[in-house]
């Protein structure tokens, strides 16, 4: 724990609950603000893959094409947006817009796409198409026959990257100073975490299959909870604007904080192929982008595999949602636990490098019981459940299952907390065009990666079941470059804030941080 911590609190406290009296005023409404947004989030992220899995003629085979021919567009196409918006209008002004984009879109989904899907779905011709094509196209005609339930998905995800990563981390990051993030984001993480538990309640009880036949809407109890669960989305994003409102208001009365070394922000213009050149002249940005890249990847890898067992263990949506919805419980709880006890602690007693190795490390030890499992379910590990009274098939979506809670836990716990501290000694326009381009197109490249990687091996072996051998190879290398890129960013890293260096762009972005760190060793 660092010195200035142990004199500000007590011990107890700088344990649970390191955040002066003074400081209330901006970092609750963060809290709030990141409580709802991840409340959102993770409704969406279970609704989402319910409709596109349980979907006529579709599975888990659908979500690799829908990352790709869908999810990657749009991406680019948001940063795009989100580019010209930034240009044009200050911080508030593009998070009002953005979400109105996202409310709107879950709105008209509500109340037109979905209630009549059956007459905009092209189900016939869907159908022709499946009878000439080969079985591993099933997954690229399911995005179209069931596209309305694509755009849901589409905009779902986008909610994470658009909303949640670019936007809200954006604004906290461009408002604490880094003494200040180590305090607040491991007890930002808890919010997000108890929202998750939240949530999965809220969907257990809106997905239970109970058909109200006085509601004017929907033929049957999965079709009402559609309803129910978009309708918590809307008020929610009713909530979240409020409260950022309120807080935007508040920080303009001299609450706002900037890094020392910084001057007043000018207005930034700069267009999308900019944006990926200024990335690519940093070796610093280059290294985060890595990070966020290869653990989208490495997720996706394993989520398809993962959710292709779940769609055969529950082919019901009733019953797929409930069942996401506790192992998104499970996940909150102990991405809950973790935040409070261990996340904080870590970050101010070790290195930025050591907490930042943890998830790569989670990921490797979980991923490799997941797909253990799945190539030797016949042999040693069908005995394995036949001894416990199961299945092969339960028992490889509970290690599935398992791998997914522990990866995501980390994710919202150290994962997040260390890549927006990595963000922290950049300037501004560093920090806002290249945290654009990192998690507003950098995450969806890693997904679509993954989803490449995914179609390559459907088209060759048909099935994810054949492909599953080559997933898990592939995987264990992704987790390797993972865990080079943070060695890499901690270096780099370290010499900035020892040498309390604000990072911009460079002509020769190693040589700045070589120099600075011969300025503090010889200082």
């Amino acid at each position: 724990m660092s010195e200035s911590t142990k004199k500000e609190f007590s011990k107890l406290r700088s344990f649970l609950w390191p955040i002066h009296r003074s400081e209330l005023k901006r970092f609750v409404p963060m809290l709030l603000v990141f409580f709802f947004i991840s409340f959102n989030y993770n409704i969406l992220r279970t609704a989402k893959d319910t409709l596109v899995v349980t979907a006529k003629n579709s599975g888990a085979e659908t979500i690799p094409f829908i990352k790709v021919w869908a999810m990657l567009p749009m991406a680019i196409a948001l940063t795009f947006l989100f580019t010209r918006l930034s240009n044009k209008f200050n911080r508030e002004k593009v998070f009002y817009i953005m979400m109105s984009i996202f409310l709107g879109f879950f709105l008209v989904f509500t109340f037109f796409l979905y209630p009549f899907r059956e007459f905009l779905h092209p189900h016939d011709f869907a159908d022709r198409l499946q009878a000439v094509l080969p079985q591993g196209f099933q997954g690229l005609i399911a995005i179209f026959r069931n596209w309305t339930f694509t755009a849901f998905y589409v905009m779902s995800e986008l909610w994470g990257t658009t909303i949640l990563t670019v936007l809200f981390w954006g604004f906290v990051n461009e408002v604490t100073p880094v003494p200040q993030a180590k305090r607040f984001y491991g007890l930002l993480g808890i919010g997000a975490n108890v929202s998750g538990f939240l949530s999965g309640q809220v969907v257990l009880l809106l997905s239970s299959n109970i058909f109200n036949a006085n509601l004017p809407y929907g033929k049957n109890a999965w079709e009402q909870s559609v309803l129910f669960l978009n309708l918590a989305i809307l008020v929610t994003g009713i909530v979240i604007v409020s409260i950022f409102r309120w807080l935007n208001k508040n920080m303009k009365k001299g609450e706002e904080v900037r890094n020392p070394s910084e001057k007043a922000p000018e207005k930034i213009k700069m267009g999308l192929r900019k944006n990926f050149a200024y990335l690519a002249k940093s070796k610093y940005l280059i290294c985060i982008a890595l990070i966020v890249l290869t653990y989208n990847l490495s997720i996706n890898l394993v989520e398809v595999v993962w959710k292709n067992e779940l769609k055969a263990l529950f082919p019901n949506p009733s019953d797929y949602t409930v069942y996401m919805a506790k192992v998104t419980m499970a996940m909150s709880l102990v991405a809950t636990i973790t935040a409070i006890f261990i996340t904080g602690n870590v970050m101010r007693r070790t290195s930025w490098t050591l907490s930042a190795l943890i998830p790569p490390f989670i990921m490797l030890v979980t991923g490799a019981l997941f797909f253990s499992f799945l190539l030797f379910k016949n042999s040693s590990f069908g005995m394995l459940a036949a001894f416990f009274g199961s299945t092969p098939l339960i028992m490889g979506v509970f290690f599935g299952s398992l791998q997914n809670v522990m990866a995501r836990a980390s994710k919202y716990t150290l994962f997040d907390a260390t890549k927006e501290i990595s963000f922290i000694p950049l300037s501004r326009e560093c920090k806002l065009k290249g945290k654009a381009a990192i998690d507003g197109v950098g995450s969806r490249i890693g997904k679509s990666g993954g989803s490449v990687i995914h179609q390559g091996l459907l088209m060759m072996f048909a099935t994810v079941a054949g492909a599953t051998p080559y997933v898990a190879c592939i995987f264990f290398v992704v987790i390797g470059i993972w865990a080079f890129a943070v060695f890499s960013l901690g270096k780099q890293f370290n010499a900035l804030t020892i040498s309390r260096q604000t990072l911009d762009i460079p002509e020769e972005e190693p040589v700045f941080v070589e120099e600075g760190a011969k300025q503090e060793a010889l200082g």
